[in-house]
């Protein structure tokens, strides 16, 4: 078990604000690369990503706007900025799919398609590659699904729980043999029929 079952992730709940801020596809990877591979300059970023370094320094000014990335001048020197992420996480207000605005409704079907969109291709990728890692990983892996039945208060409890599981091993500390680990969770009602 981990020595620190009570590590938790420095998570950013949106608003309807920040969505609007968020909510585009090229900001969405940036974040996401500047959260798992740690800080880089706008020019790296485009080149992980397939980018022109213009557009990924357009985006960057705007998720940092909004607060999503700030500068990391102790890795900068001489006239490169550097970037990393603000935050370890972002969590979605699920009352912003009914939200007045139609902008911010908006802003929620892209956030959450994008979203969809990154988990298939992690996915994808391992299913792509799974052969190039070594055994132990690939028994390591897990490609899983369940059927309940509960109710709306006992599948928020169980996601609750199942989110506290995994950050009370975010502190571990590393090791030779250590890899980054994704984890998705995909908790969707389904209406079975009569």
């Amino acid at each position: 078990m981990p020595e620190k079952p009570d590590a938790q992730p420095n998570v950013r709940t949106l608003d309807a604000h920040a969505l609007r801020g968020l909510a585009h596809p090229l900001r969405m990877r940036l974040l996401a690369a500047l959260r798992q591979d740690g800080p880089a300059t706008a020019s790296q970023l485009a080149e992980r990503l397939g980018e022109s370094s213009g557009a990924t320094s357009y985006h960057l000014r705007q998720l940092a706007a909004h607060g999503f990335v700030e500068d990391a001048p102790e890795h900068g020197k001489g006239r490169e900025r550097w970037w990393k992420a603000s935050h370890d996480g972002t969590a979605f207000d699920e009352g912003l799919i009914f939200d007045g605005d139609t902008a911010t409704r908006g802003a929620a079907d892209v956030f959450l398609a994008e979203i969809a969109r990154i988990h298939t291709q992690e996915l994808d990728t391992w299913l792509g590659t799974a052969h190039e890692w070594p055994t132990e990983w690939r028994g390591a892996s897990d490609l899983s699904d369940f059927t309940l039945k509960l109710t709306a208060g006992q599948s928020h409890e169980l996601i609750h729980k199942i989110h506290d599981l995994i950050n009370s091993y975010r502190e571990l500390p590393p090791s030779d043999d250590t890899e980054t680990v994704r984890f998705h969770t995909h908790v969707i009602p389904r209406r079975t029929a009569e």
